[in-house]
């Protein structure tokens, strides 16, 4: 395989194409792999099926300028991205502990990626060259394109676009953002003046902002100067005024309950049919969001996953790192899995993937993904197994209910969690047809199910057909799922279902592998030190798992990430859906340092010999001595 089927990275490539420029030069923070699961790969083919030439330049050297210079200045622009990971969830554990590995990086080698990435790369763009149009998107950029917390500066930060100087920010997915933004720019459209494509983010400054004022009012004056940049949908177009970067920043009860405000305002209007323009003030700036953009049609989803991508890691790769190892770690954890859906009506509060990719599923077509399998099956290094067919959910291949398809999913109501909507309908047979048919694919000896499943909306299911097929075809052993809690208080903080509705699936799981005469089992995994979690909750959980038998090896420590619920939760100490008589929201308990996350971790694990100590100082806290010899 030649460097030529890749998108140049260097000057020799785009020589070899006979380029002697690129339209964009995308910028990413993970290395390059031309696979449909990395958006420096999806985006840039997408890019050139429409025409443009892309060039990358992955994980450059961020302290030397020169490193943003080897494919030249673009005709069009910058693309940034930091990567499939916020950077700083990247470089650091929930314990803000450096990672030792990084599985988007040469030979899995920590420290090729920046913190706080996009800041750093448009610094370095724009030192190499001045005017240039720099336009940021991903998951970095989606989840904090207004005012968040940042847990690892412990502070409310501004958006992202201020920091990073850029012209523009696509948030969420970005085929339909980036197309049309990459034609006005061609057409010669100045960067600064394309205000008016949705899933994107813009800003203005105040004295711009005034300038165009004809009167008093100049919250009505900046309404009016947003209607006209858009141009377009003005009759149904609703302005909403965040509360300000000043009144949110402030480390005061007031501006905690402000925040709170400010992020349920942006999580109700996160559709494309129903969601408010949004805007936010921070010093003399206003930054404004756009509608978010459409979801891809199945046509579109199956067509944007068939461009020609090698599905490999650039050669330039194959040569070892510093610690001697070759390739992309991350590519093997899908190379041999079906992308099924985008989209998760689940909502989970530590989730931001709804924040990011929406609560409507979109679903490509069954003949794509057979279409699929079939060229897995004549990869060199196919083993017979598909190891995934999923998304953020892996069983949900429908709207939640009908009506998302014309009014949006509601503002008011979550579809799932601990009290499900009557209007939810739950309905497995697509994605039954679809594991039968890609089981059928000659060649394929299994189909796994990976990326998880539902069990609440399993339950919920009549038809018993997807768990007897589940039982039978899918899984090797064991199942993984996702209880979180056992505390039902804690639960529905998370967004999640009753502890009864896991009890209830364990039960059916169970009885079908009875049925069907085989022996597997639930590993379930559990979050410690979740908003609202404290000791008495951790105790709570150890004694019911003391009871089953079942002691996780691994937990997960709550890690606050930007864009989730549940990080609103852990900074304001507040419940955003739960409000007092006077109006406030709720106060709930968070467990804050190191210490106490690692004693309710100690004591759901308290099976270790080595959390003796610290079971023993979780249950003296708790004033539950009683215990001591009931959790060993």
């Amino acid at each position: 395989m030649n460097n030529t089927d890749f998108l140049p990275i260097s000057k020799a490539d785009m020589e070899a194409r006979g380029w002697t420029e690129c339209d964009f030069v995308f910028v990413s923070g993970d290395a390059y792999v031309d696979h449909p699961s990395f958006a420096a790969a999806l985006l840039g083919r997408l890019l050139e099926s429409h025409g443009y030439k892309v060039g990358i330049i992955a994980q450059p050297d961020y302290k030397n300028v020169e490193a943003f210079r080897v494919l030249g200045r673009p005709r069009l622009g910058f693309l940034v991205s930091a990567g499939a990971m916020d950077s700083m969830v990247s470089n650091y554990t929930a314990n803000n502990k450096p990672r030792s590995e990084d599985d988007y990086a040469h030979g899995g080698e920590a420290g090729h990626r920046p913190d706080r990435a996009l800041i750093t790369y448009c610094s370095k763009i724009r030192e190499a060259y001045k005017g240039v149009p720099v336009m940021i998107g991903g998951i970095e950029a989606s989840l904090r394109r207004f005012s968040h917390y940042d847990y690892w500066s412990n502070k409310v930060r501004k958006s992202i676009l201020l920091d990073t100087k850029a012209d523009l920010l696509m948030y969420g997915m970005g085929e339909h953002s980036i197309i049309e933004i990459a034609d006005k720019l061609n057409a010669g459209i100045p960067v600064r003046e394309i205000r008016d494509v949705r899933g994107t983010c813009w800003w203005i400054s105040e004295s711009e902002a005034k300038k165009n004022s004809e009167n008093s009012d100049f919250n009505a004056n900046l309404e009016t100067l947003i209607r006209n940049s858009l141009g377009r949908d003005i009759q149904n177009l609703k302005v909403c005024l965040l509360p300000a970067f000043e009144e949110i920043s402030k480390d005061t009860p007031q501006s905690k309950q402000k925040f709170a405000e400010s992020f349920v305002t942006q999580e109700q209007n996160t559709d494309a049919i129903n969601a408010d323009i949004l805007v936010e003030k921070s010093d003399t700036r206003f930054v404004i969001q756009n509608k978010p953009a459409l979801p891809l049609s199945t046509e579109e989803f199956d067509a944007v996953m068939e461009l020609p991508y090698t599905r490999r890691w650039h050669p330039c790769y194959d040569q070892p790192a510093a610690n001697g190892k070759t390739g992309i770690p991350g590519l093997s954890e899908v190379l041999f899995s079906l992308t099924s859906v985008r989209g998760c009506f689940g909502a989970c509060s530590f989730c931001a993937i709804t924040f990011h990719q929406g609560r409507r599923i979109q679903a490509r077509s069954q003949e794509s993904l057979v279409k699929e399998a079939e060229a897995l099956t004549k990869h060199p290094q196919f083993k017979g197994y598909i190891h995934d067919v999923g998304g953020p959910t892996a069983d949900f291949r429908q709207p939640s209910c009908k009506k998302q398809l014309t009014h949006g999913v509601c503002k008011n109501r979550q579809c799932l969690g601990t009290d499900p909507c009557p209007n939810l309908e739950v309905d497995h047979s697509d994605y039954v047809e679809l594991l039968g048919k890609l089981r059928a694919v000659p060649g394929v000896k299994k189909v796994f199910i990976r990326s998880g499943i539902r069990f609440d909306y399993l339950v919920m299911d009549k038809d018993k057909h997807f768990l007897e097929d589940l039982c039978r075809y899918h899984i090797s052993g064991q199942l993984k799922v996702a209880p979180e809690n056992s505390c039902d208080k804690i639960l529905k903080l998370m967004r999640k279902s009753t502890h009864a509705t896991y009890e209830q699936f364990s039960k059916e799981y169970a009885a079908m592998n009875q049925k069907l005469g085989m022996k597997q089992y639930l590993v379930p995994y559990y979050i410690v030190a979740h908003p609202g979690a404290g000791i008495k909750e951790a105790i709570e959980t150890a004694l019911y798992l003391k009871k089953t038998g079942f002691v996780p090896d691994q937990i997960q420590d709550f890690y606050p990430t930007p864009g989730s619920l549940s990080t609103c939760q852990y900074y304001t100490e507040l419940d955003p859906y739960t409000k007092n008589t006077d109006g406030t929201f709720k106060k709930i308990y968070v467990a804050k340092g190191a210490r106490e996350r690692r004693l309710q971790r100690a004591v759901i694990q308290f099976k270790k010999p080595e959390n003796r100590g610290l079971v023993r100082e979780a249950l003296e806290k708790a004033g539950r001595l009683d215990l001591l010899k009931v959790l060993r």
